[in-house]
């Protein structure tokens, strides 16, 4: 079947209103882009002169739109060299824009034409700090004249958080809130420095005060649009950076934030109009280009991703996302040596990020190093959930060397229709490393959590759960420590009293790890109502989340709800293509459920010829065939996932259904009965008067 068949007929099936929500992003983005302009574009005459440009200046630095201040601010230092005042209103635009480097200059200037040293040392102390200086910027921040002393304990504060001093650096920023209690920039600040110590929920409490202090602040309301986002999704978080960018339009980091958060919410064209409005702002900027690449390998074009990739010139080197994305291009286009570059690296940093794991291995592998790509692989393959792509990579690994018998195994394993328990991903150092790095810093959350992983990953669980329940008595606002005690606590088969740890988790953090998790163990404790509405919950916040569409699709199918089973894996098929067997073979059984039989065969056979090995793609075509009414060309493919998973009583029934048809009663009886063994198997009535008959 080819993809542009199923695209048309995903657009017969797409609701009207999907259709009309799509032109009315396409028409808020190109209102929104018009809005930027004239907000951007002068309103009128220019400043007459510079002493107007000042005081226009002043307003809308004070309004929170620190771009156009700077604007005006310069134009003020052209009209007038001489002016103190301009030069230090430039320096506050600067630093509002984080350009240390111009704002140090400007400063400069402004002692040049009459400020006293110790007048700017606050500022001087922030430029510094923004040019990486911290040593220096606590030096400076020292010589603060008195009425600059809360501006200059939140340079110190930023500073000694910078340099991993956060108990001093807590003390400098309690300090500054005692001394000004309703000052929102000391309450940005002390969010910012307790996320920097993993304390997701003294962050939430320092956003909301800032922004009850002063809602019109745009440093407050960019903080609260990321704690929202973090706390209860994407879609939440839209109207706090859209209200940030009614004060400043032209803010490149706050448009890269609106961008990104479009783009995962499924907005794409919104999206790449924000990105458009950062490079007008900055061209050549790499976030923005890095956000294009990204839309544009959604969409498939994998030449443009890495024509964008390639601008940004190495400004993304750091930054994990596009490290993941960029290794990925690579492979694609065959470039192993320079994918490793950018993976290892990213592996290194992140030992549990398994996409890293399985791209990484991927170039080994195609670089004849096996054995290498083997090792990698190894605490993927070690969980009971791993998935069929990271199993079939180790085992021909395994191939490679001339170990069949393991290759075999983990082949079984990936043709195998349904995954085991996740468990809990183990990084690669041994628990003696970790229990030393841990002994060192007894009181830091960070270095206690690979410890407890360490344990669980060595099987001594009573140890593991002890000491996460201490650490999230300890740290109540640091969403892994509850999450490492449900994962303990699920490993002890204790799945009610692990939903109330992942809940806390998700009460600070409700992202997709921790979402996945509180599903699981609400399933597992009976409770699949709830689960089903935590699913719903984070859907309507995440609407285009692969992880979540798959799950939402495979409860609606299991529940007969084939429409929107097909809804969610359509979906899901948008976001990643069409090269997913399972996802193919999950569309087959909703189409067929729903008799669209033509649309059902077309899914099952994309899906056996991606894997034709895989049982779950054979006894989805071959089911979809005999809804068609092709019995005969059915049961080879039943047979075929009966053989493959003979223990699987689904396939037994479906084979026993269509031996019926086919007047194979001994047949049918034997599949019956074969079925019935599995407890867990749910048509008993049918199958039990099958088997009698």
């Amino acid at each position: 079947m080819t993809s542009s068949r199923k695209r048309s007929r995903t657009a017969r099936r797409t609701p009207g209103l999907r259709r009309l929500l799509v032109i009315g992003g396409a028409l808020a983005a190109f209102a929104l882009v018009l809005a930027a302009w004239f907000s951007l574009s002068p309103a009128g005459p220019a400043a007459s002169n510079p002493r107007e440009a000042l005081e226009r200046s002043g307003k809308l630095l004070d309004a929170g739109n620190a771009t156009a201040a700077r604007e005006a601010a310069l134009a003020a230092v052209r009209g007038d060299p001489g002016n103190a005042q301009a030069h230090m209103t430039l320096a506050k635009a600067m630093l509002a824009l984080d350009d240390g480097v111009g704002a140090e200059a400007e400063l400069k200037r402004a002692v040049e034409a009459g400020y006293k040293p110790a007048q700017v040392a606050h500022l001087r102390a922030h430029a510094l700090l923004l040019q990486g200086q911290e040593e220096k910027a606590i030096a400076e921040a020292g010589k603060a004249a008195p009425e600059n002393r809360v501006y200059a304990l939140r340079i110190r504060a930023r500073a000694l958080a910078a340099l991993g001093k956060l108990p001093e650096a807590f003390a400098a920023i309690d300090e500054a809130a005692r001394a000004a209690p309703r000052d929102a920039a000391v309450q940005v600040d002390l969010g910012r420095i307790r996320l920097s110590a993993g304390d997701v929920l003294g962050g939430i409490r320092a956003s909301e005060a800032a922004v009850q202090l002063d809602g019109g602040s745009f440093d407050a309301l960019m903080l609260r649009g990321e704690m929202v986002r973090s706390q209860f999704g994407l879609v939440a978080a839209l109207p706090w950076f859209e209200a940030a960018l009614k004060h400043d339009p032209a803010d490149h980091d706050a448009l890269i934030e609106y961008a990104a958060t479009l783009g995962d919410a499924g907005r794409t064209r919104d999206s790449l109009a924000a990105t458009r409005r950062a490079l007008a702002v900055r061209p050549g900027s790499p976030q923005a280009l890095y956000l294009q690449a990204v839309i544009a390998a959604r969409a498939g074009n994998g030449d443009l991703a890495r024509t964008l990739i390639e601008r940004t010139g190495g400004g993304l080197a750091q930054i994990p996302a596009a490290l993941l994305l960029g290794g990925a291009l690579d492979i694609e286009a065959a470039d192993y040596e320079q994918a490793m570059e950018k993976l290892k690296p990213l592996v290194a940093n992140q030992p549990m990020n398994i996409q890293a794991r399985k791209l990484l291995a991927v170039a080994l592998l195609r670089t004849d190093s096996a054995r290498n790509a083997i090792d990698l692989l190894r605490p993927v393959i070690a969980r009971g959930d791993a998935d069929s792509y990271a199993l079939t990579l180790a085992a021909r690994g395994f191939e490679r060397i001339g170990d069949r018998a393991s290759a075999a195994s983990l082949l079984d394993r990936a043709a195998w229709p349904e995954r085991g328990d996740g468990g809990v991903f183990a990084a690669d150092d041994s628990a003696g490393v970790v229990a030393a790095d841990a002994a060192q810093r007894a009181d830091d959350p960070v270095a206690q959590i690979p410890l407890i992983r360490a344990l669980i990953g060595k099987g001594d669980k009573p140890t593991a759960l002890a000491k996460a329940q201490a650490i999230a008595a300890r740290h109540p606002g640091v969403p892994a420590a509850h999450l490492l005690v449900g994962d303990a606590l699920m490993l002890m088969n204790r799945p009610a009293d692990a939903v109330r740890s992942y809940r806390s988790a998700a009460d600070l953090r409700f992202d997709e790890s921790t979402m996945l998790r509180l599903v699981e163990s609400m399933a597992q404790a009976g409770q699949r109502a709830e689960a089903a509405n935590v699913l719903a919950l984070f859907l309507s916040q995440n609407p285009v989340n692969a992880a979540a569409l798959r799950l939402s699709g495979t409860w609606q199918l299991a529940a007969g709800d084939y429409d929107a089973a097909i809804d969610s894996f359509e979906l899901l098929r948008a976001r990643i293509g069409d090269g997913d067997a399972a996802l193919n073979a999950a569309l087959a059984s909703a189409y067929g459920g729903a008799e669209e039989v033509d649309a059902a065969a077309d899914f099952g056979e994309a899906a056996y010829a991606l894997a034709p090995a895989n049982p779950v793609a054979a006894d989805a075509y071959g089911w979809a065939l005999y809804r068609k009414g092709d019995a005969q060309a059915a049961v080879e493919l039943l047979q075929k996932a009966v053989v493959l998973a003979p223990g699987h009583s689904g396939l037994r029934w479906h084979l026993a259904q269509v031996y019926a048809d086919l007047g194979r009663k001994p047949e049918a009886r034997a599949q019956a009965q074969a079925a019935l063994v599995d407890p867990r198997f749910v048509e008993r009535a049918a199958a039990t008067a099958m088997a009698r008959s």
